[in-house]
C-alpha cells in the first residue's frame, strides 16, 4: 500500500505545528493569551505527524516528531542527533514541554520514539528508552522503569549483542522489582543474569543467584517444581570450579529442599561426580545421553557440561 501521501501529510502537521510554536511565543501571543493552548496543539499535530510517519514507514521521520512532541528535560536534547527532518522540531519541542511541564507524556513519547527506533537504529532507541527511564524514575514509577529497563537489556542481546550492558539493566531491573515486592518479575531478571553470568565464567555470581531464586520458590506451592532446575544450575556452577564444591552443594539443597534428591537432576548429578572422580568421561556421556533422552538440556546446559567433562583427562570434549 502506498503510504507517500501520509507522508507528505506528516510534513505538512509539522510546518504548521512550528507556526504554533512560533506564534505561541511572539509578543501578540503573550498579551492576548492562548500561549500555552497553542503548545497543546502543537504537540498533538507532533503526535498526529508521527503516526502518519509510522503508517509511511519512515521511522526516523516518527521518531522526529515522537521526540519533538514530548522532550522535557533539557539535557536529553545534547543526547540525541539532530537530522535535517528532525533538528528544528527538536529543539522547539524541548522548549515546549519545559513549559507545559508534562512528565508522564514526555516520558510516554520517549517510549513510541524508543519503540519506533528499534526498526532502524538500536543505540537511538536506547536513549529514547533511557530518558523514559529518567522520567519515571523521577516519578517515582518504579515498576514502569523496570519493564523499560528489560526492554533496552533486550536490544543489547539480540542487537548489539552486548552481554556485559543487557546484564546491568537487567539487574537493575530486578532491584526495582524488588523494591515493590514483584519478587517474581525480579526473580525472572535475576534468572536471565545468572544465565549470562555462567556463560561468561562469572560462576560465584551465578550460584548465588540460582540459590537465591531456588530458596525463594521452593516453599511456593506454584514455583516450587521449578526449585529443583534452579539447584540444578547451581550445581553445574559449581561442579566447574570444584568437584568437591559440588558434591557439597548437591547434600545442600537436598537438606534445604528435600524433593530435589528424587529429581531426575539430582541423580543426573551423582552419576556426573562419580563418573568425573573416577575419570571416566563414557560414563560422564552416558549419563548425560540418558538424561537428554527423556528431557532435553538446552544449549546452556550442554556448554556447562563440556566445560565440566573437559576436565576430565585424556577427554575430547564433547557429548557424542
Amino acid at each position: 500500500m502506498d503510504n507517500t501521501g501520509k507522508e507528505k501529510e506528516a510534513i505538512q502537521l509539522m510546518a504548521e505545528a512550528d507556526k504554533k510554536c512560533k506564534s505561541s511565543g511572539s509578543f501578540l501571543g503573550g498579551m492576548f493569551g492562548g500561549g500555552p493552548q497553542k503548545v497543546e496543539e502543537a504537540c498533538e499535530m507532533y503526535c498526529r505527524a508521527a503516526n502518519m510517519f509510522k503508517m509511511a514507514k519512515n521511522w526516523s521521520g516518527a521518531i522526529s516528531c515522537f521526540l519533538a512532541k514530548n522532550i522535557h528535560i533539557i539535557i536529553s536534547v545534547l543526547f540525541f542527533p539532530l537530522s535535517s527532518g528532525a533538528g528544528s522540531a527538536f529543539c522547539k519541542a524541548a522548549r515546549l514541554h519545559m513549559q507545559l511541564q508534562n512528565k508522564h507524556d514526555c516520558a510516554t513519547s520517549f517510549i513510541d520514539a524508543g519503540n519506533a527506533y528499534k526498526k532502524s537504529d538500536p543505540n537511538e532507541a536506547i536513549k529514547c528508552l533511557n530518558a523514559a527511564i529518567d522520567i519515571y524514575t523521577d516519578m517515582g514509577r518504579f515498576t514502569i522503569a523496570a519493564k523499560h529497563h528489560i526492554s533496552v537489556a533486550e536490544i543489547y542481546e539480540s542487537e548489539l549483542v552486548d552481554i556485559e550492558k543487557a546484564v546491568a539493566h537487567y539487574e537493575q531491573a530486578a532491584d526495582y522489582y524488588k523494591g515493590e515486592e514483584s519478587n517474581s518479575s525480579a526473580n525472572k531478571c535475576l534468572l536471565k543474569v545468572g544465565a549470562y553470568c555462567a556463560q561468561l565464567e562469572q560462576y560465584q555470581k551465578a550460584i548465588e543467584i540460582y540459590e537465591q531464586v531456588g530458596a525463594n520458590t521452593m516453599d511456593n506451592p506454584l514455583l516450587k517444581y521449578s526449585a529443583k532446575e534452579y539447584f540444578f544450575k547451581a550445581s553445574l556452577c559449581h561442579f566447574i570450579v570444584d568437584e568437591l564444591n559440588a558434591k557439597i552443594a548437591v547434600e545442600k539443597y537436598e537438606e534445604m529442599f528435600p524433593a530435589f534428591s528424587d529429581s531426575r537432576e539430582c541423580k543426573l548429578l551423582k552419576k556426573l561426580l562419580e563418573a568425573h572422580e573416577e575419570q571416566n568421561s563414557e560414563a560422564f556421556t552416558d549419563a548425560v545421553k540418558d538424561f537428554d533422552s527423556i528431557s532435553r538440556l538446552d544449549q546452556w546446559h550442554t556448554t556447562l557440561l563440556l566445560r565440566i567433562k573437559k576436565t576430565i583427562q585424556g577427554d575430547e570434549g564433547d557429548l557424542k
